[in-house]
């Protein structure tokens, strides 16, 4: 027995794991590489993979945002799930225009086991799906942006290194606190099932949003000047915050809009050539607060609020 919490279905064990009310979130299991050398196992060839994701997850967000910036729209397809995710995980429905164009399959697992058919983990977006060989690349988005970052740069994509050598070190400081307070922050706050635990996540979660703040008063971008994959990390749990994160994971110290900082920033990301189009607000808060019946039993989806990502910002005053 368990229960589905965050799209990973929680054994008895490891619900035991996390009794002291904490969100613990699991490892991706499909941790290959796709590379630019034509010799590699996975070379990085036009038309050959496929990204499964949906709108509504901050984390296969990022990798639909590297596909555009890179310029990757017609060397990646894309099957995206529908916004519910029931008892059975992520789902296609063809009725309503989620398909699975490779497989035809009905369950986003389905595709894990199509690839590993013992696999018994976790069944999250996205998927990196190689077409030639049947086999998943890899589930972890972090490794899948670094790919999609320079592997294709052979091929054609756009220009742009948003991993320069010379601001790994920063970059990467950076995402760790990024990812444990903030991008992982509001799913802490948000399941926690302690006041405990709950106060702990979302203190630890708006202590980082003001020190995001003070250092964004400071320079256009997380890494200093240049536009970077810290920034493209960060931005998909910002652009939900006040629409999900402030009511529904109880995020609600204060709403993203109430840093003049990180607002601008947001509505300057936003607003960068090719990202608006992969923002889908309909699938967002319908995901959230339907599929979170611990969180919100009523899956009453709130009509609000009403938030003006193309509005003017000031990060061209550095």
């Amino acid at each position: 027995m368990g229960q589905l919490v965050d799209g990973v279905w929680q054994t008895e064990s490891l619900l035991a794991k996390n009794r002291n009310g904490k969100f613990n979130r699991q490892d991706s299991a499909f941790r290959n590489w796709l590379s630019a050398d034509p010799d590699a196992e996975f070379p990085a060839e036009p038309g050959r993979y496929h990204l499964y994701v949906s709108y509504a997850c901050p984390w296969a967000h990022r990798t639909l945002i590297f596909r555009a910036i890179k310029g990757l729209e017609d060397m990646i397809s894309v099957s995206v799930v529908h916004w519910h995710m029931g008892d059975d995980g992520w789902q296609f429905s063809p009725e309503d225009g989620f398909i699975d164009d490779l497989g035809n399959h009905a369950l986003l697992h389905q595709v894990y086991t199509a690839a590993k058919p013992d696999y018994t983990g976790k069944v999250t977006v996205p998927v990196l799906w190689d077409k030639k060989s049947g086999r998943i690349v890899s589930n972890e988005s972090s490794e899948i942006i670094r790919m999609l970052n320079t592997a294709f740069d052979g091929h054609g994509a756009k220009e742009g290194d948003y991993y320069p050598e010379d601001l790994r070190s920063e970059i990467d400081a950076v995402n760790d606190r990024v990812y444990h307070d903030v991008n992982n922050g509001v799913y802490k706050s948000g399941f926690a099932t302690s006041q405990s635990a709950y106060e702990e996540a979302v203190t630890t979660l708006f202590d980082t949003l003001d020190w995001l703040e003070d250092r964004l008063g400071q320079q256009p971008y997380l890494a200093g000047e240049k536009l970077t994959e810290a920034d493209w990390r960060l931005f998909p749990t910002l652009l939900r915050f006040d629409a999900v994160y402030h009511g529904h994971f109880k995020c609600n110290r204060k709403m993203l809009h109430e840093y003049p900082n990180l607002w601008n920033y947001t509505k300057a990301l936003y607003q960068h050539p090719g990202v608006r189009q992969t923002v889908h607000f309909d699938h967002i808060k319908n995901h959230y607060y339907q599929s979170h019946p611990s969180v919100n039993p009523s899956g009453v989806v709130p009509v609000g609020p009403d938030l003006d990502f193309d509005g003017p910002h000031d990060r061209d005053r550095f």
